[in-house]
């Protein structure tokens, strides 16, 4: 045990949607409401065996049980924001159902208009670029740094930023991916400086950080570096259950808060399931407790043990902050030098039994997460020693295919006036030479391969060997 842990104090923590739901379920009414499956009676019997009883029983919606309402954010929910927005240093929060997608739609929707220009990065998720085909927004290109070797996206440069807003007056907001995908961190701080130089509001997709305002190891969260928003994927990393998130608007900031509000209402289903909504305020409390302090500096100590067993390799080796940037130390991105990433990936799957978060060309992305144990980092080193000592070949470089988009977009129309137009789809070869009229983006990471009012090109077709068909700009 670190002396970290030791030296944690216990704290106790509050969870308003978690108590609420308990004490609904302790207390069952008769019930002539939605959801139809009425605590579960009406559902599918191998379904109800699979997730339980009790799952169907507090599977509700707001309005009922006295659990409160999303919107307005009424009762235990109203207070689980609050505390929310009190963890994480910020003025509001909104808990979002939909990922962190909504919360980039509202802050579009809400905050840009037809014809503005928003400066984000070439690898920003595919949300952000939705959020401008509602808006009309349109985006300007900031070119990260490209990690050749590691075939994926480096760090956006605050010269970089300071260079595009000095030579565009147009530009009503800068927003950025931190960190990236796989771990990769921008200076914040010094970016949201040369934001407010220039007047220019600075929202950061920091959906893989959410972690960082619980532990000393990880680098500074983007509220306490300037930002003005920050959207965070609780699910994907903070332990709360897939679809939920949160929008945390800053202390200071020069954000419309009322008009990302009322763009989130459009945007959220009006049945809310409590359930989703519960397992952010549980996440939330669980960071803020004395177990969960003890997960995240496990997590931290096992990707640092991760790291130094793998430094021990003649084969494989793991992305390090060694040539000017930062990374997350939790996001372990490996290569090896005889395979491509994803037969990497194929053999720890089929040949141990161990799933991976990603895998590109060059490497794959590793998580240390609160639930994983020591056990578990053994087992996986000890499979990562077997291959590196192991004879394998290389057999995925016979699909000729491309996974993480490295191309700059040559933009021929605006993003809503292609989204919109008047299309057909075509075989993707005859392709070439037109104009997209959809986003091509695969999950994970969600970047991009084409978008709307992009010239599709010849270099375009490695990424696209599952796409028989192209919609384009008839």
């Amino acid at each position: 045990m670190t002396n970290v842990t030791k030296n944690i104090k216990s704290v106790k923590v509050k969870a308003p949607i978690v108590e609420a739901l308990k004490e609904a379920y302790e207390n069952p009414t008769y019930q002539f409401h939605i959801p139809g499956h009425t605590k579960g009676n009406g559902s599918l019997p191998e379904f109800k065996k699979l997730i339980g009883t009790k799952a169907l029983s507090i599977d509700t919606t707001d309005e009922f049980d006295n659990l409160g309402t999303l919107h307005p954010a009424t009762g235990p929910i109203k207070e689980a924001q609050e505390l929310a927005a009190k963890a994480f240093g910020a003025k509001k929060t909104f808990f979002l159902l939909n990922g962190s997608t909504a919360g980039n739609l509202a802050l579009a929707m809400g905050l840009t208009k037809k014809g503005q220009r928003i400066l984000t990065n070439r690898n920003c998720h595919r949300s952000v670029l939705t959020g401008m085909i509602i808006s009309g927004a349109e985006p300007l290109w900031l070119i990260p740094k490209k990690f050749d070797d590691w075939g994926i996206w480096g760090n956006v440069t605050p010269e970089s930023v300071e260079e595009m807003l000095s030579s565009h007056d147009d530009v009503s907001m800068v927003w950025l991916t931190n960190p990236t995908y796989e771990g990769v961190v921008s200076d914040i701080k010094s970016i949201a400086s040369i934001c407010k130089k220039h007047k220019v509001p600075l929202i950061v997709d920091e959906a893989h950080a959410c972690l960082w305002n619980f532990s000393k190891h990880l680098p500074t969260p983007a509220l306490q570096l300037g930002a003005d928003a920050v959207v965070h994927s609780l699910h994907k990393t903070g332990g709360s259950m897939s679809q939920s998130s949160m929008l945390h608007i800053a202390e200071g900031s020069m954000l419309d808060v009322d008009a990302v509000e009322k763009a989130l209402k459009l945007l959220h289903t009006t049945s809310p399931s409590l359930i989703l909504l519960a397992s952010l305020d549980a996440a939330r409390a669980n960071l803020e407790s004395t177990r969960g302090k003890k997960q995240l500096e496990r997590a931290v100590a096992n990707a640092k043990f991760l790291r130094r067993e793998i430094e021990q390799l003649e084969h494989i080796h793991d992305l390090k902050p060694d040539f000017g940037y930062m990374t997350d130390v939790t996001k372990i991105f490996i290569r090896d030098d005889r395979l491509s990433g994803k037969r990497l990936e194929s053999i720890l799957e089929i040949d141990f039994g161990i799933e991976v978060e990603s895998a590109s060309d060059a490497g794959l992305l590793l998580l240390s997460n609160l639930g994983n144990t020591r056990a578990d980092m053994e087992y996986l080193v000890k499979c990562l020693q077997k291959i590196d000592s192991s004879n394998y070949s290389d057999i995925y470089y016979l699909e000729k295919k491309k996974h993480m988009p490295m191309l700059t977009p040559q933009i021929k129309m605006s993003l809503r006036e292609a989204f919109f137009a008047e299309k057909e789809t075509v075989p993707k070869d005859l392709a070439i030479g037109r104009i997209s009229a959809e986003v091509i983006a695969e999950c994970p990471p969600g970047i991009a391969i084409l978008l709307p009012g992009e010239l599709i090109t010849e270099a375009h077709l490695p990424y696209l060997t599952d796409y028989d068909f192209i919609e384009v700009i008839k």
